[in-house]
């Protein structure tokens, strides 16, 4: 049976969480295939919202298996935290599997990311500081610490002792901090966290590949977006792993002949959080209401983010780089008090006009919008539900979007709510 892609097209905070859980309702199991805890998805059901960090977003129903991906890197004490609160607010999370692949971020991590990303000063990144970048780095270096590595203690010590050799060599010598006791490390999550674990951790690539040999159906869920993609996004202000659609068969383990479905999620506006370039960036009175109707500020970090109109540009980079075969545009809500609405149709680079993304991160940095303006609606869609409910310019807004980004629009949120969308492709 074919499976499906859920990837952000923007830089994140798109509301993959509530389509995700939107698609979710038809599948067997949603598969988180990369990043950590940096990203946040929140749900709300019921009036009651649900702000997921690791574990994936089809959790909340019962018939749904949700697996945590080789591709993801894991904080065992806060996946651990977040399944208590989880089952405390009465969501049965028995059925997590998470990949014994999956590498492992501890708190030495975490402290040389908050260092590195303060020693760059003003060259800062805007990491989260959740230590998702030094695990990734000691992945690809080949001296990370697996979740199967907790199920064999003289292993998982061995490999923290040699580990710790060389990072305490940096904290102790460059940063001038405390070394980290390896002995006290592992014992700490031997005792705090292995009992606990242990019942989660799986063989998740057999468990997705025996799903989709048993026709079932399997959503592949990315964090971040494809303009955080560690090869495709806005370079170096990027993530450390790859969101783009294709990362989900490295992530997940599974060849591309099974994704047949990609669904692309946008926001009506765009918004980014951290450093890097932004050509539809609002520093305006506009800017401000998109930030406070929307309520742009991040599901773990607090931090405002950066808003702007919407990029038709970056969509269709986006488009090609994850095969898009639908997109979902969420809050289209938040512009319902704008009497007039802009979308970036091309870039002005020195004089030349580009309708698509410049390669050269000096071009793209020098890239003023070009836009195509549209008349706003003024009308609540909070209650909307078929396309029939939305006035004709909210219509004629997302016509718009479809045609400069050559892509189908398929679903429309309008509001935080479960049942907030309209199916736009019906």
């Amino acid at each position: 049976m074919p499976a499906t892609v859920v990837v952000g097209t923007q830089w994140g905070d798109e509301g993959k969480g509530k389509v995700t859980d939107l698609i979710a309702r038809d599948m067997s199991m949603v598969v988180r295939y990369q990043g950590g805890h940096n990203a946040g998805h929140t749900l709300v059901v019921d009036g009651e919202s649900f702000a997921l960090q690791l574990v994936p977003s089809g959790v909340l129903y019962e018939h749904v298996t949700p697996v945590i991906g080789n591709g993801v890197v894991v904080d065992p004490f806060v996946l651990l935290e977040e399944v208590a609160t989880l089952e405390s607010k009465g969501v049965d999370c028995s059925r997590l599997k998470v990949s014994g692949n999956a590498h492992l971020i501890l708190p030495y991590h975490q402290e040389l990311d908050m260092l590195t990303e303060r020693y760059l000063g003003k060259n800062k990144l805007g990491t989260t500081k959740r230590g998702i970048g030094p695990t990734y780095a000691d992945k690809a270096t080949r001296v990370g610490i697996r979740v199967q590595d907790l199920l064999d203690e003289k292993i998982f010590r061995e490999k923290l002792e040699a580990v710790l050799g060389d990072k305490n060599t940096v904290l102790t010598r460059v940063y001038n901090r405390l070394p980290t006791d390896p002995a006290e490390l592992a014992d700490r999550v031997l005792t705090e966290v292995v009992p606990r674990l242990a019942p989660y951790v799986s063989d998740t690539v057999g468990l997705v590949h025996d799903a989709l040999d048993g026709d079932r159906e399997v959503l592949f869920e990315g964090a971040q977006a494809t303009f955080l993609d560690l090869d495709h996004g806005t370079y170096p202000f990027v993530t450390s792993s790859n969101p783009v659609a294709g990362g989900a068969c490295t992530g997940a383990g599974v060849g591309p002949r099974h994704i047949q479905r990609v669904v692309g999620i946008a926001k009506a506006y765009i918004t980014r959080v951290g450093a890097g370039p932004f050509p539809t960036e609002l520093h305006d009175e506009d800017g401000d209401t998109l930030v406070d109707r929307g309520h742009e500020f991040g599901t773990n970090t607090g931090r405002r983010r950066r808003p702007g109109w919407f990029d038709a540009v970056m969509m269709r980079q986006a488009v090609r780089l994850n095969s898009l075969s639908e997109v979902a545009i969420t809050k289209l809500d938040i512009l319902d008090t704008f009497d007039s609405l802009k979308v970036c149709v091309a870039y002005d680079v020195g004089g030349e006009r580009h309708e698509h993304l410049p390669y050269h991160q000096s071009d793209l940095h020098a890239a003023k919008p070009i836009y195509e303006e549209l008349p706003g609606w003024r009308t609540d869609l909070t209650s909307a539900r078929s396309r029939s409910d939305l006035p004709p310019e909210a219509v004629d807004y997302l016509g718009f979007l479809e045609e400069q980004i050559r892509a189908p629009v398929s679903l429309v949120g309008v509001g935080p709510g479960r049942d907030q969308f309209v199916d736009f492709g019906s």
